[in-house]
C-alpha cells in the first residue's frame, strides 16, 4: 500500500477530487456529528414537535368544543327569541282583547247614560207637561168662570161648583181633542 501511496502522491491530483484520507476523516466526522445530533438534538426536536402537535390538537378540540358551545348558545338564543316573539304576540292579542272589551264597556256605559238622560228628560218633560196642564187648567178655568159669570150675569164664586164646571168643560175639550187625533 505504501507503493500505492507513493504512486498516488507522485501523480498530479485533480483539484475537485479529495484525497482518500480526507474523505475518510470527513466520513468519520459526519458519522460522529450525525450520531450526536441523533442522540441529543433529535429527541429535543421530536419533543418540541410533539408538544406543538398536542397544542394544536388541544386547540382544535377547544375550538370544536367552543363551536359546539356556541351552537348550543345560538340554539338557546333562537329558542328564547321565538319564545319572546310568541309572548309579544300573546301580549298584543291580550291588549287587543282588553281594548275591545274596554270599548264595549264604554259603549254600554255611554248607552246606559244616554238612556238615563233620555229617561230623565222624558220624566222632566212629563212633569213640565203636567205642571203646564194644571196651570193651564187653572187659568182656563178661571177665565171660563169669569166669562161665564159675565154672560150669565151672576157670580159663580162657589168654588166647588166652579171646580166641577171647569173639570167638566176641560174633560169635554180633551175628549174632542182625542177624537180629532
Amino acid at each position: 500500500m505504501n507503493a500505492l501511496l507513493l504512486a498516488a502522491a507522485e501523480e498530479p491530483q485533480p483539484p475537485l477530487v479529495p484525497h482518500l484520507d480526507e474523505l475518510v476523516i470527513g466520513l468519520i466526522a459526519f458519522v460522529i456529528v450525525f450520531g450526536l445530533l441523533a442522540k441529543k438534538l433529535l429527541p429535543n426536536i421530536n419533543k418540541v414537535l410533539e408538544q406543538r402537535r398536542e397544542a394544536i390538537e388541544g386547540g382544535i378540540e377547544k375550538a370544536e368544543s367552543a363551536q359546539i358551545e356556541a351552537q348550543s348558545v345560538l340554539e338557546q338564543y333562537k329558542a328564547q327569541l321565538a319564545e319572546a316573539r310568541h309572548e309579544a304576540a300573546r301580549l298584543r292579542q291580550e291588549a287587543t282583547e282588553q281594548g275591545t272589551a274596554i270599548i264595549q264597556e264604554m259603549k254600554a256605559e255611554g248607552q246606559r247614560q244616554r238612556e238615563e238622560i233620555i229617561a230623565a228628560g222624558h220624566a222632566q218633560i212629563e212633569a213640565d207637561r203636567k205642571s203646564a196642564a194644571a196651570s193651564l187648567r187653572r187659568d182656563v178655568g178661571k177665565l171660563a168662570t169669569d166669562l161665564a159669570g159675565k154672560l150669565v150675569g151672576e157670580s159663580l164664586e162657589d168654588t166647588a161648583r166652579q171646580s166641577r164646571t171647569i173639570d167638566r168643560f176641560l174633560d169635554e175639550l180633551e175628549e174632542k181633542a182625542e177624537a180629532v187625533r
